[in-house]
């Protein structure tokens, strides 16, 4: 089954500019002749694209010597797997998000990642989630609880935890969740906090308890987002009041001037992973970028291009305080916020079937009630 998680590197390669770091034609054609003294790194252009190049692939190049060809085509984990099992890889190092990733890895399709390069001062600063054996993440994002401030000013209540945000008597007004469509990082946890359960008892998830807890946010449901660009809008145009939503997606509207807050209570806190698929003929360049992009100075100098939030804590020593404060990560908001497991979502029980398959079937089921 291919895999449909709709995540936020979505709407990274919406974006429109392109930088020129260098160019593939293809990543599905046969693998050209290539020197050693190149890599090819897969990721989109636009804005996160140039915080890529700025950040990670301008020095990487100056400290090695080799040349970054950006490929900017979407790269799925089938056809990671295709390349893999015909020896053809095109490509040497991309992100992934975490489910895609897990499961490559569990079929044998990525290269470990050699921490032994890897400064120890480093490691040891860096959430112990991006530390995969066959992956590392150097940003992390999160799914908050926002609301408009226009419905909820400062002198009255506001909602800043999911039971409040499933109290539509004590406050009322327009609600909107993600989708469940794709079985992750849809409002699965959020419906179990909503019913009390403790953070730390998320996982293993009882999927009849979460369905139980949606059936009674449903009703008030204005609309089951898909996209970041969706609830953007949503949020923009005042269709919602309050809303779960990538916190990078309300920051920019907060930037902007829109009357937006984000809480940070009980924020979800999800990741890609850089990888390297198996066999690729330049493992050990690619090992040496990945390990680039661990480093404090690199991640802080990113977070000031691209509003994602370092892996590694020690970045906030580098970075003002009213960039640190948008960031997931930021210490203070550390301790209400929790990281998906991925690892749970693609277990299977005795029918076959991952936890993630098991959602998406029992949401198509619900949605249609």
């Amino acid at each position: 089954m291919r895999h449909l998680w709709v995540n936020r590197r979505r709407f990274m390669r919406g974006m429109s500019s392109v930088i020129a770091v260098g160019t593939l034609s293809s990543v599905d054609g046969p693998v050209s002749a290539q020197s050693s003294r190149e890599l090819r790194v897969a990721f989109s252009g636009g804005n996160f694209g140039k915080a890529i190049a700025e950040a990670y692939v301008k020095p990487f190049q100056t400290e090695t010597g080799v040349k970054v060809i950006q490929i900017t085509q979407d790269i799925d984990a089938a056809q990671i797997a295709t390349m893999v099992h015909a020896s053809n890889i095109t490509v040497d190092v991309l992100l992934m998000n975490q489910v895609s990733a897990f499961t490559l890895a569990a079929k044998g399709n990525l290269e470990k990642i050699d921490y032994s390069i890897y400064r120890q001062v480093e490691l040891e600063a860096t959430q112990h989630y991006c530390k995969q054996p066959f992956g590392f993440g150097s940003f992390v994002y999160s799914m908050n609880m926002i609301y408009n401030t226009g419905k909820f000013p400062g002198d009255k209540p506001r909602p800043s935890t999911w039971a409040e945000f499933w109290d539509v008597k004590k406050f009322p007004g327009a609600r909107t969740l993600r989708t469940g469509q794709y079985g992750a990082l849809g409002p699965f946890e959020e419906a179990l906090l909503a019913d009390g359960v403790p953070v730390d008892a998320l996982y293993p998830m009882d999927i009849d308890r979460v369905f139980a807890s949606l059936d009674k946010i449903k009703p008030h449901i204005r609309k089951w987002w898909s996209t970041g660009s969706e609830i953007l809008q949503m949020m923009r145009d005042n269709v919602a009041d309050v809303a779960q939503g990538y916190d990078g997606r309300a920051q920019a509207l907060i930037d902007e001037g829109a009357p937006i807050e984000i809480s940070r209570s009980q924020a979800k806190l999800a990741w890609d992973n850089w990888i390297i698929p198996k066999g690729s003929p330049n493992v050990q360049s690619a090992q040496k970028f990945i390990e680039l992009t661990s480093r404090a100075d690199r991640q802080a100098a990113f977070a000031q291009l691209f509003t994602l939030a370092p892996s590694n804590h020690s970045a906030y020593k580098q970075l003002p305080e009213n960039v640190a404060r948008k960031l997931a990560t930021y210490p203070e908001y550390m301790a209400s916020s929790f990281a998906i497991n991925p690892k749970w979502y693609l277990e299977s029980g005795p029918d076959g079937l991952s936890n993630m398959e098991r959602l998406i079937q029992r949401w198509n089921e619900w949605s249609l009630r």
